[in-house]
């Protein structure tokens, strides 16, 4: 499953931004995660209330990698609620939500771990 490869591609991306941007940056986009499905994820005012935890708990991460890691595991939940309930968080791509879902867990542990870096350290990293 191609949804398997998507965390490490990304947390091979985010090893190239140097702490303490790698932590922030990643709470900005699971903040923004906790947003994907609110224009039309089939959950009526649920969509809303998930939103605003989601904002609270990435505004949180901007100070800690746990945070984030919790913001992972939420937006795991959201997406099976979706697969099973809602649309997909691709609207063409039918099973896109249990492929967040498979991704999300992978992220959350990385950032319970410390979002370390899985590149060698590059001192001369322009981030």
């Amino acid at each position: 499953m191609i949804f398997a490869l998507v965390p490490f591609a990304y947390i091979a991306a985010m090893s190239l931004v140097r702490e303490p941007h790698r932590r922030r940056l990643n709470a900005v986009a699971v903040g923004g995660a906790g947003a994907a499905y609110l224009s039309g994820g089939g959950m009526g005012g649920w969509e809303i209330a998930f939103t605003v935890v989601m904002t609270y708990v990435a505004y949180r991460g901007l100070e800690s990698w746990t945070f984030i890691g919790i913001a992972w595991l939420l937006h795991t939940g959201w997406d099976i609620i979706h697969h099973v309930k809602g649309y997909p968080i691709i609207p063409f791509v039918e099973h896109s939500s249990l492929g967040c879902a498979v991704c999300d867990p992978i992220l959350a542990i990385w950032c319970f771990a410390g979002g370390r870096s899985i590149l060698p350290v590059n001192r001369h990293s322009p981030v």
